[in-house]
């Protein structure tokens, strides 16, 4: 799903060039999980910007699903982006003023499906997320873990090759963490490719591989033999199912 060969991203910003990656070498199978760590600086959010098609790499290669993304023009790139890629974000970046279900709809738009199947796969994809009561709420009308939940059903409407998840429970307290990655889980599970940024360990021993980037370069690639089950860390913390979708943000 993902190769990446010899990638090098260079910054002529400012007097001196600023390496953020070098020489970095990956590839992530279609339905792996896997999570990247790192130190601040290290280049984990340089290289989540170049798998999402938001930044390109100084040399080397980057296939998305069979595509060279290097050699493709801008619209192109739009097109592979919106299609091919599915965002969530540690700030949510949702519309205030749009409902939940209309928030979902908007990659769509970029799409052009027309508005009845917008709000069918909309629909579905909250269903999907346990959200099917709250589509007409807003995004101050519902709690952090929903709002993220809206985050994940938006990320899903376009059926993307993969999913890029940038720090998902960063400002979550520990339930609602638990609820996200319960849902990346069983995601997982039914065959998405999902990549998370965290700097929370024991929300990377949730996936099935860690990778460790230190100074632009990937350190490690770690396999976790038992990954958490997000399920039973629930139990654990004492949730009743009635519980779930309901926690609070920090």
């Amino acid at each position: 799903m993902i190769q990446v060969s010899n990638l090098t991203k260079i910054y002529n910003t400012g007097a001196h060039p600023v390496t953020a990656l070098k020489d970095v070498n990956l590839e992530v199978k279609a339905g792996e999980f896997l999570s990247i760590m790192g130190p601040s600086g290290s280049g984990k959010s340089t290289f989540m910007n170049i798998l999402g098609c938001l930044d390109t790499p100084t040399s080397g290669s980057y296939k998305l699903d069979g595509i060279e993304v290097n050699t493709l023009d801008d619209n192109a790139m739009a097109k592979v982006r919106n299609r091919k890629i599915g965002f969530v974000f540690q700030n949510f970046n949702l519309l205030p003023r749009m409902t939940v279900l209309r928030n979902v709809e908007v990659p769509m738009l970029y799409a052009g499906v027309n508005a009845r199947e917008r709000m069918r796969r909309a629909s579905l994809a909250l269903e999907r997320v346990g959200l099917a009561n709250r589509v007409n709420h807003r995004p101050n009308q519902i709690s952090g873990g929903q709002v993220q939940r809206v985050a994940i059903a938006r990320a899903l409407v376009n059926e993307p090759a993969v999913l890029l998840a940038d720090e998902p429970t960063g400002n979550l307290d520990t339930r609602s963490g638990e609820e996200i990655m319960s849902i990346f889980q069983e995601l997982n599970r039914d065959g998405a490719t999902i990549v998370l940024v965290t700097h929370e360990r024991d929300i990377a021993l949730h996936t099935s591989r860690i990778i460790h980037f230190r100074d632009g370069k990937l350190m490690a690639d770690e396999k976790v033999e038992n990954p958490l089950d997000a399920v039973e860390q629930i139990t654990n913390l004492g949730l009743s199912d009635s519980d779930t979708g309901r926690g609070k943000t920090q």
